[in-house]
């Protein structure tokens, strides 16, 4: 009894003792301010891709023009002050044009002095090569189309650990240079100069990091601009190195797919009179038979899915299934999908795929909206909207599928407003919405980009994929393709001709290879495009596109091949259903809105993050280690891209692990 009772007795005094002791005062030391400076010239390419991947990703920025009259200058007192005694960085790093983009020698020492004190960093985002950079002056330069650059191991090692390695750089057109540069060889180093090659090619530098005078700058020897996939897919690599990896903001990759139409029937393409029956052809006599997906087509679904981890959202019409019904007595593509039912994820796509926007005048070319005596249009009501919504719904409960009921992408997103015929939404359907507890409401992107409110709804804009909804094989495909883009010489319908400004004309595809050859890669490329953005909009396609040649698949297979061979695994694509992109877009905006009303440093090795609006989520990207909580128990954050990330609501103090970047 002795013993454990003067072992306890010693450990409770040891504690009480600890307790009473006065705590030691420290100084507090430098705070760096969450938010970058962008320094452009007024026409840097470069800067503009550096400043959209801030914005993409919720990176505070100031934005400062050196060409601007009255733009402020950058002096010490521009760039620090002190607060609470201790010293403040405003910035927490730097992009400039070039290494030297100063007229002024004040405001070029004022940024240096500024850097050297507080250990911010800068991206010199398009730099000629010479000594004053770390770089032997080039032995050649030209255009970089074509070339697959290299990242070194201290690049996949520290901030680009999100990448396997290989950068291809685009060659979208053979008679027009896209990206211009100054291969370099780095000068040997010297006492407190280094230069660390980052993005190599055939043993040339393209990028790297030059350390000297106490001050390090990421330097990039080629041309770039924000469309292009090899800077979209370095540029969170270069958020993460020249914040050291502490910052406002988040970035993902997203990627799910809608699929349209499900048990409906898609209208066909006819290929000898360049129209599709029902829609657009002037001679009614016009025929072909309709696409629908088969017992087959499902299998197939099935086993695509898993083979490639990848689950399609299946936006079902259950009156396209009672209509067989009620033809062939059964329906055999219900019975398939029923089977199989929970392999997929159910949304509602309404009952019968009607139009339920105002009603259609179809006696004149393009259609209008039919007014009533007094002038006003008619629009369908809100009895009908809320019937086909809330009927779908209880079909599929019948039919057994499980299906998120607030979410909802109507036929043709009809309801919604469409211009120039209707430019307004249909009053009827914010009210069904709402009586059906509709919270997301699915819009094409391709025409209302951006997020909005329809009553107590908002929108998930979606991208509209390459492959057209009355298609069902790759030859219809490149013939309506070939329609849509040659000069009527070609046998097209001149619709490049008449809008250049957005359409280019091309000459005819080969209806054998055209689909595989040209429009798969392309329409990939934009797809890997959007999903590189930090841009949740779903895509979408039809059920038709599932059937017959099953085009869809190559589509989707180019998509994941090419992301896979760029990104590592530790930056899977984010796949999730219509409501969830709809959060994401939803906190994205809040963040854009609120961004510059909260107060946001690191200091000591912390991040303190204060002012946030009540019910505002703030996204905080932080190295591996960062922990929260009362005794810093708790791992902050979401594990992506080798790095921890999450919206947190309301104030927060981080203590940041250690950073490799």
């Amino acid at each position: 009894m002795k013993g454990p009772g003067i072992r306890a007795l010693s450990v409770f005094a040891l504690t009480a003792g600890l307790v009473a002791l006065p705590a030691t005062a420290h100084a507090a030391g430098p705070r760096i301010d969450l938010k970058v400076l962008v320094v452009t010239d007024g026409a840097s390419p470069s800067v503009a891709a550096m400043a959209a991947q801030l914005d993409g990703e919720g990176v505070p920025y100031d934005l400062v023009d050196l060409s601007a009259p009255g733009r402020p200058a950058l002096t010490r007192a521009f760039l620090q002050d002190t607060v609470g005694g201790a010293p403040r960085a405003k910035y927490q790093g730097v992009v400039l044009p070039n290494a030297a983009p100063f007229a002024d020698a004040a405001e070029a020492g004022a940024l240096a002095d500024f850097q050297k004190q507080f250990g911010v960093r800068q991206i010199s985002s398009y730099v000629y090569p010479t000594p004053d950079v770390g770089l032997d002056y080039p032995s050649s330069a030209g255009a970089l189309d074509g070339l697959t650059a290299e990242l070194t191991p201290a690049a996949k090692a520290g901030a680009f650990r999100y990448l396997k390695g290989p950068v291809p750089f685009e060659d979208l057109v053979d008679t027009i240079p896209e990206t211009y540069g100054y291969p370099a060889t780095p000068l040997p180093p010297t006492a407190g100069t280094r230069f660390e090659p980052y993005l190599t090619s055939g043993g040339k530098t393209l990028a790297g990091v030059y350390t000297a005078d106490g001050r390090s700058q990421m330097v990039l020897t080629f041309s770039a601009n924000q469309y292009q996939t090899q800077f979209r897919a370095l540029g969170h690599g270069l958020v993460t190195w020249l914040t050291k990896g502490v910052h406002l903001g988040l970035n993902r990759q997203y990627f799910s797919v809608h699929v349209d139409d499900v048990f409906a029937r898609d209208a066909r393409w006819s290929t000898e009179q360049d129209c599709t029956p029902g829609e657009n052809c002037a001679d009614p006599s016009v025929t072909t038979p309709d696409i629908r997906m088969t017992p087959a087509d499902v299998d197939r679904a099935v086993a695509w899915q898993s083979q490639r981890s990848f689950p399609l959202d299946m936006y079902y019409n259950g009156g396209g299934s009672d209509d067989v019904v009620a033809s062939d007595g059964a329906d055999p593509l219900l019975a398939a999908f029923r089977q199989q039912r929970a392999k997929f994820r159910w949304a509602n796509h309404t009952l019968d795929h009607t139009y339920l926007g105002c009603e259609q005048d179809f006696t004149v070319s393009p259609w209008v909206c039919k007014k009533d005596a007094q002038g006003k249009t008619v629009w369908q009501s809100r009895a009908y909207l809320r019937s086909q919504i809330a009927d779908n719904r209880t079909w599929a409960y019948l039919k057994g599928f499980s299906l998120q009921a607030d979410e909802l992408v109507t036929g043709e997103h009809s309801g919604l407003k469409i211009t120039p015929q209707q430019p307004e939404d249909n009053p009827n359907l914010a009210l069904a919405a709402g009586d059906t507890g509709i919270k997301w409401l699915g819009a094409d992107a391709s025409r209302d980009f951006d997020q909005r409110a329809v009553g107590g709804a908002l929108t998930v804009p979606r991208y509209p994929m390459a492959n057209y909804f009355n298609v069902g094989t790759a030859a219809e495909m490149a013939d309506e393709y070939n329609w849509i883009y040659t000069s009527r010489a070609a046998g097209g319908s001149g619709l490049c001709e008449d809008n250049p400004q957005i359409m280019t004309c091309i000459e005819p595809l080969d209806l054998a290879t055209g689909y595989l050859e040209h429009i798969v890669p392309l329409d990939a490329r934009i797809t890997l495009a959007h999903i590189m953005r930090n841009d949740p909009r779903p895509h979408y396609v039809h059920q038709s596109n599932l059937a017959e040649d099953r085009i869809l698949y190559p589509l989707l297979d180019r998509v994941l091949a090419d992301y896979g061979s760029l990104f590592a695994a530790n930056s899977p694509l984010v796949n999730q259903r219509m409501r969830d992109n709809g959060a994401e877009l939803k906190r994205q905006a809040a963040w854009k809105a609120a961004s510059r009303k909260v107060t946001a440093y690191l200091q000591d090795g912390k991040v303190v993050v204060s002012g946030v609006p009540s019910g505002t989520a703030v996204p905080i990207t932080v190295p591996e280690g960062t922990r929260t909580g009362l005794l810093n128990l708790v791992v902050f954050g979401d594990k992506y891209a080798g790095e921890r990330s999450a919206y947190q609501t309301g104030n927060v103090t981080l203590t940041v692990g250690a950073t490799s970047v």
